[in-house]
């Protein structure tokens, strides 16, 4: 039996695409070589999404109002759910079983749990690098939970601003 082994990522101040891209390579190479890897992702509502406010939010909104309000398919609000379903976008989720049982071993998270903080993880559980996509910020950002607060989502179920 091969060891379970999980990784922990932390998305603050990373850019959306650039974590989403890494983390779905990562879920796709370990599905295809028999590992069994998970990864988490903690602080979504901390990622950013890079270009001016405006143009970020009209995006957001035109992806959210595509479909019907009650027939779907469905763009989600939360800003866990935005993280899940971009890393979602990135694995061949309808064409093989590979990538959709990659998406299984996903979990995003809004803030830090517990037992996810400070640098002791638990057993099994280890930070995932993240110099390969680290970079600075941007001029212009703004961050999923600002997106989620446009999108109608009340950020006080997160800790957010209002």
């Amino acid at each position: 039996m091969v060891e379970a082994n999980t990784l922990v990522y932390d998305a603050s101040d990373k850019v959306l695409g650039r974590l989403a891209s890494h983390v779905a390579s990562q879920l796709l190479t370990a599905r295809k070589s028999g590992s069994q890897r998970r990864v988490i992702i903690v602080n979504a509502e901390k990622a950013i999404v890079t270009g001016p406010k405006t143009a970020v939010f009209a995006k957001y909104d035109k992806k959210y109002k595509l479909n019907h309000p009650r027939k779907g398919p469905f763009f989600p609000r939360m800003p866990d759910q935005i993280l899940k379903r971009t890393v979602r976008g990135m694995l061949p989720y309808q064409k093989n079983s590979s990538g959709r049982n990659s998406v299984r071993d996903l979990r995003v998270m809004i803030g830090t749990p517990i037992n996810l903080s400070g640098e002791n993880l638990p057993e099994g559980h280890s930070w995932g690098k993240t110099e390969s996509f680290e970079r600075d910020l941007p001029q212009k950002f703004v961050r999923l939970g600002d997106i989620s607060a446009h999108l109608g989502v009340d950020s006080s179920r997160w800790g957010g601003d209002q």
